[in-house]
């Protein structure tokens, strides 16, 4: 008897076995049902209801339900996942001892004390058959597996057997005979006028000479099978005729509780209060195994409905277990298994699938093989068995490949606990003595070694073995006799090999040990359930094992991780990975000895050892393709320091903020910050911003968390003291004295730090303030204050002098500056595929699509009721995002330059003569310059000014004198070569390594990409209200434009989109900063700024900066009552999807316009004609109507002011006839 689990409790009475799930019910004699998962060992819930012991037991085979039966006289009925009974029957008049469903109908059987047997329909919740017949206790009932009988077992020294057929018409059959009609009228008849019971007495089993316990069907033959209180178990056969007995086993020597039939073998289970367990041949009537206890008696026994396990109850509690062993006996050899089933052996070719018979097993007896070992060279077999205390081997010579399967040799047998090959012609056998004994082909001992503590050997290769110690495994070699190596592994059982003998797995109970072939341990790993076998996947660059445990395949790698692979619905035993790139499969055996190919996943291990040795690209391969999920995998790439693959694939903010900040991404932590826009988010954020001192990111986040008191010290290490004013401003406005009077120390504002504790009564206080730093006009008025309130004037310290906070030396406006580091290949990746993805467009117009709050000058024109501003408004007002630094990029120098040698031999003559090196080829020399930024940056200024004067019709050269010395600065290097001597200057070329001499170009010192990102921070700054300096840096960014040195055709159309944009944003900044500095007194005034402000929403702007132009033109109409053309300003906004509060009072204004859509004014704006905007009257100009354009940015101007200088760049001609904009060598090939 194998035992699987154990249990202590009370005395068991009734058991019942779930069909699918691994659990078991166990009723207790004190009242209290427990149930049990039997694979994991745990008590999974306890259900007390009953008053006094509960006797029946059982599980509904579909259902979630069970039926318990106690002393209570109750029968309850039990939701085992609501964890409630649902109901109560009530009927017995005594003790119940049995209660079962039936295995189709919704039928309760039960069997009682009051020698009644009922049918109960748990549907209907009512009792819809009593069977009377018995004249003493009924101490069993059950029906027949798939008949319309049920057999009971009284004290009557009797068992019958009951035909229901008659219920089962009444009860299912459709028409007045249903069951609703049988409950109305019991005594109803047939047609014949025959009253239809609804059970009758088919047979009556007599032969017990005392009461008879326990009766059951066998689960396919008409037998019967009893037990009794005189000791006996009686085997019994039916017909539809009659019953008759067949045999009887004796044996037990106290009443026999119960017994039943085993639903695979020709098997009779039995057990007894003399505390045994006996199994009996059905066949020879004969014991064949008794399992005995010292001090429990035996109440119960049931059986599985699927699989070979049995639970017996008694004193103590349970105990669950198996009569013999169902793991296969198999081998492997290459790619042929070998394995063992019904006493063949047989032969499974897995790269055909082909199954087929080898040759016949003989020994054993009823006992299947416990292990088998394969000779392949000589076709050979070792077939061990395991008997109890009884141990041998059998030597088979297996025919060779191809022959047909020949009649059963004659093996030769020996005793021993186990047995294994060494080598082609040697195999060696463990004796009970724990000697190792090594013979030859004809089992003839050639060898013995010692072994005192060995319990088992393993295969180790040729020469080798593995021997099994109670707390250790030691590597032998047979020929040295001497232990090689030894692992600590406590009793290991299983030990497998990888293909090429590099690594062994050994497979303990509950144990996955992984080592080498020298036995040093790699990894361990414990399982809650039993591991079951393994086998090695070798198509891996470090193989991983694959091992099955009772229900699940999983994996381990050497370097100890492991996981789920997925679920089993029954144990396997895995015999071999065969893995491909798309997939892979295992080759297992069941417990039937039938193979089977599984389909698993391997991605999850391939994607792990891809990371461990560094295979990115199937790493990233696998994060694009693969469906990697679930918090196993995200957990273990943070565990090992790859959080930036997490990023690839994660979408949850929580976690990419997290896996962000951990990898120092502060841009994607930012994105995730703003969509979880929680306070704790921002905090988490600024904290890791400001260890990177990235301040900007600093201040965005105490802005939206409101930490004044943070976001004021940030203003003053940073030495933004405007700032830091407003938020002095931002506590007044709050009422908070103590932030006020900070922010007014920090600053060194004594008349404001003297007003406030003026205002908060502390005059003593505002005195010395005033005194100590000679604000004596304020002192005087102070001290009369004291005075007249009768209050002590306190003396002044003479020696006190005022300390001022020092004044910065510069304002901290770019980030701290970062090392710059090689990305890694997840950036890098990550960076094309966003680059292969984006447009033509999508460089030059990125601008973000956040809903950043709006600030500075954009708000003047919110307000339509004229409400007071809050102060969140004034924070937002004062403190404004950051953006980009517009500073000059580093260079990317090429790693190696290659100098031009001059030829300083001198001939013949140049022993006698020193003959001068020649003077170096310079940069200006260069024959192929062409734009004006290689002229530029060859300090050729003037050519470059008039290439720029031809070109684009610039003019005025002076906003350029900083750009030119900038550009030329940076294509040249300088380098000390000895000391006191001035520094070399050498000039950089881009095309070093292609030309030479003469067609040697410069460097590139202005590049596309870092103009778009100043174009980004201009975004920024419009975003914030901060037009002035917008327009400073849009106008620097059209100057540099025509001093761009590009290549292919995209990048010149991004530039033209470059220039385009700032032309756009240049002109709507600039009039809108005109409108707010013109008077609004009169009406004309009034409407003109309002026409100005409609203009402005015609500018080609970003959708947020274009939501902002729309609000404020709306609102401007809306209060000069112009209220059609407020509505469709409020259409055009709501059309842009602006944020949800924006979205309805625009919604509000329009219902308003629509009530009375009628302009109260007339005013130069046609929204329906097109037209381009003046960039000096800001007035409309239609299409058609004559206009002139700036050379260099393109803005449109009206006739009359051609030939002046353009307001929008500042250098170019308006209207002046140029060749056009040539920054690209593919302008010059048309």
């Amino acid at each position: 008897m194998l035992t699987k689990f154990e249990t202590k409790s009370a005395r068991v009475k009734g058991i019942s076995f779930h069909a699918k799930r691994p659990w078991v019910l166990a009723s207790l004699h004190n009242g209290v049902i427990q149930l049990w998962d039997y694979r994991m060992c745990t008590l999974l819930e306890k259900f007390d209801e009953h008053d006094g012991p509960v006797r029946g037991i059982c599980f509904h085979i579909q259902q979630p339900l069970f039926v318990s039966g106690g002393d209570d006289y109750k029968i309850k009925v039990w939701n085992y996942k609501q964890r409630r009974c649902l109901f109560t029957l009530l009927g017995h008049l005594d003790y119940i001892r049995t209660t079962s469903f039936h295995h189709e109908y919704p039928w309760i059987l039960s069997a009682s004390d009051d020698q009644t047997i009922r049918i109960w329909n748990w549907q209907s919740r009512q009792c819809i058959s009593v069977l009377t017949g018995h004249n003493h206790y009924v101490m069993c009932a059950q029906f027949h597996p798939t008949e319309d009988l049920l057999v009971s077992a009284s004290l009557d020294q009797s068992v019958r057997v009951w035909d229901f057929s008659g219920l089962r018409k009444k009860s299912v059959a459709p028409g007045p005979s249903g069951l609703a009609e049988h409950l109305r009228n019991p005594q109803a008849t047939d047609l014949f006028g025959q009253v239809m019971a609804d059970a009758v007495v088919k047979h009556v089993l007599e032969g017990h000479d005392r009461g008879v316990n326990w009766a059951s069907f066998h689960p396919t033959l008409p037998l019967i099978v009893s037990a009794a209180d005189d000791r006996q178990v009686k085997l019994w056969r039916m017909n539809d005729a009659k019953a008759w007995e067949v045999d009887t086993c004796r044996g037990h020597y106290n009443n026999v509780s119960c017994a039943l039939f085993h639903a695979r073998h020709e098997l009779i289970l039995s057990n007894s209060e003399d505390k045994s367990i006996r199994v009996w041949d059905m066949t020879k009537r004969t014991c064949l195994h008794t399992f005995r206890r010292e001090h429990e008696r035996y109440w119960v026994l049931s059986s599985h409905p699927t699989l070979n396990l049995f639970a017996a109850g008694h004193d103590a509690g349970m105990i669950l277990f198996k009569l013999q062993r169902e793991r296969p006996a198999y081998a492997l050899h290459n790619n042929m298994l070998f394995y063992i089933k019904d006493r063949q052996l047989r032969k499974l070719d897995m790269s055909t699938n082909r199954d087929a018979p080898v040759m016949q097993i003989k020994g054993g007896g009823r006992h299947q093989p416990y292990s088998m070992s394969l000779n392949h060279a000589e076709w050979c077999v070792l077939v061990s068995w395991r008997a109890g205390d009884s141990s041998s081997y059998e030597l088979y010579a297996a025919p060779r490949d191809g022959a047909e399967p020949a009649a059963p040799p004659e093996p030769l047998r020996g005793h021993a606990a186990s047995a294994v090959w060494v080598a082609r012609n040697r195999f060696a056998a463990l004796e009970r003595n724990n000697q190792l004994v090594i013979k030859n082909l004809k089992n003839e001992v050639s060898k013995k070694i010692a072994t005192p503590t060995c319990e088992e050997i393993m295969y180790a290769g040729t020469g080798m073995l593995l021997l099994r110690e109670p707390d250790a495994v030691q590597l032998l070699d047979v020929q040295q006799k001497r232990t090689v190596a030894s692992v600590k592994v406590s009793k290991c059982r299983y030990a497998i090999w990888n293909a090429d003998m590099s690594l062994v797995a050994l497979l303990g109970k509950h144990t996955v040990t992984i080592c080498t072939k020298k036995l040093e341990q790699l990894c361990s790993i414990t399982e809650g359930a039993r591991v079951k076998s393994g086998a090695f996947d070798d198509s891996t660059p470090q193989p991983v094992f694959i091992y099955t445990t009772a229900n699940h395949i999983k994996y381990c790698c050497k370097d100890g991780d492991y996981g789920i692979i997925r679920t089993l619905d029954v144990p396997v035993y895995a015999v071999k990975v065969i893995a491909n790139e798309t997939g892979a499969r295992v080759v297992c055996l069941d417990r039937e000895a039938r193979p089977k190919v599984l389909n698993i996943d391997p991605t999850e291990y391939r994607f792990k050892l891809a990371l461990v040795t560094r295979q990115y690209d199937q790493v990233l391969h696998m994060v694009r393709t693969a469906k990697l999920v679930g918090q196993s995998i995200i957990s273990y790439l943070q565990e090992k320091g790859y959080p930036e693959v997490a990023l690839h694939f994660v979408k949850d903010a929580r976690t990419r903020l997290s896996l962000a900040l951990q990898c120092g991404n502060i841009e994607v932590a930012l994105e995730a910050a703003k969509s979880l826009d929680e306070p704790d988010a921002w905090d988490q954020l600024a904290q890791a911003a400001l260890a990177t001192g990235n301040h900007q990111i600093v201040e965005m986040c105490y802005q939206r968390t409101k930490n004044f008191d943070k976001l004021s010290f940030l203003y003053l290490i940073t030495g933004n003291l405007d700032k830091l004013r407003k938020m002095m401003k931002i506590a007044e406005i709050r009422k908070d004295v103590s932030s006020q009077f900070q922010g007014a120390l920090l600053l060194g504002d004594v008349t404001e730090r003297i007003r406030l504790l003026k205002n908060a009564g502390q005059l003593s206080l505002a005195y010395l303030t005033a005194i100590n730093h000679k604000q004596l006009e304020e002192a005087e008025q102070l001290k009369a204050a004291l005075e007249a309130a009768n209050l002590p004037v306190p003396e002044a310290n003479p020696d006190a002098v005022f300390l001022m906070p020092p004044i910065p030396v510069q304002k901290a406006q770019p980030n701290w500056p970062l090392l710059a580091v090689s990305k890694s290949f997840f950036e890098v990746a990550g960076a094309a595929r966003a680059a292969g993805e984006a447009g033509v467009s999508g460089v030059a117009a990125a601008a973000t699509d956040e809903p950043l709050e709006a600030g500075g000058a954009w708000g003047d024109d919110d307000e339509l009721q004229g409400d007071a501003e809050e102060p969140e408004e004034v924070m937002e007002d004062a403190c404004d995002d950051g953006g980009w630094d517009v500073g000059d990029e580093d260079l990317e120098l090429p790693e190696e330059l290659a100098p031009v040698q001059p030829d300083i031999d001198g001939g013949e003559e140049s022993a006698e003569y020193f003959v001068a090196p020649t003077r170096g080829q310079g940069a200006a020399l260069g024959a192929k310059l062409r734009t004006a930024h290689d002229y530029v940056a060859t300090g050729q200024f003037e050519i470059a000014c008039r290439l720029l004067n031809e070109q684009v019709g610039i003019v005025q050269f002076a906003p350029y004198a900083d750009t030119f010395l900038s550009m030329f600065a940076r294509a040249r290097l300088q380098f000390g070569a000895l000391p006191l001597v001035a520094p070399l200057v050498a000039h950089l070329h881009r095309n070093w390594k292609e030309a030479s001499g003469r067609d040697l170009l410069p460097v590139l010192t202005v590049k596309l990409n870092d103009l778009v990102a100043q174009l980004q921070q201009c975004y920024q700054l419009t975003t914030s209200g901060k037009f002035t300096e917008a327009i400073e840096r849009l106008q620097r960014l059209v100057r540099v434009v025509p001093l761009l040195q590009l290549e292919t055709k995209q990048e010149l159309a991004e530039a033209m989109q470059l220039l385009a944009i700032c032309r756009d944003y240049l002109l709507g900044l600039q009039m809108e900063t005109a409108r707010k500095a013109m008077p609004k007194n009169t009406l004309d005034e009034q409407k003109r700024t309002c026409e100005m402000a409609a203009y402005f929403t015609h500018c080609k702007l970003q959708p947020v900066h274009q939501i902002l132009t729309l609000r404020t033109a709306l609102n401007m109409f809306f209060k000069l009552k112009n209220f059609r053309t407020a509505a469709s300003f409020a259409r055009r906004l709501l059309e842009l999807g602006p944020r949800p509060e924006v979205a309805q009072q625009a919604r509000k204004i329009l219902q308003a316009c629509e009530k009375t859509p009628t302009d109260e004014h007339q005013l130069l704006y046609d929204e329906h004609n097109p037209f381009n905007i003046c960039g000096l009257s800001y007035k409309p100009i239609y299409r058609g109507k004559p206009e002139e354009k700036c050379s260099l940015c393109g803005a449109s101007f009206m006739p009359e002011h051609k030939g002046k200088l353009c307001p929008v760049c500042g250098v170019a001609e308006i209207g002046k006839d140029v060749l056009g904009l040539r920054i690209c060598p593919l302008q010059f090939q048309r």
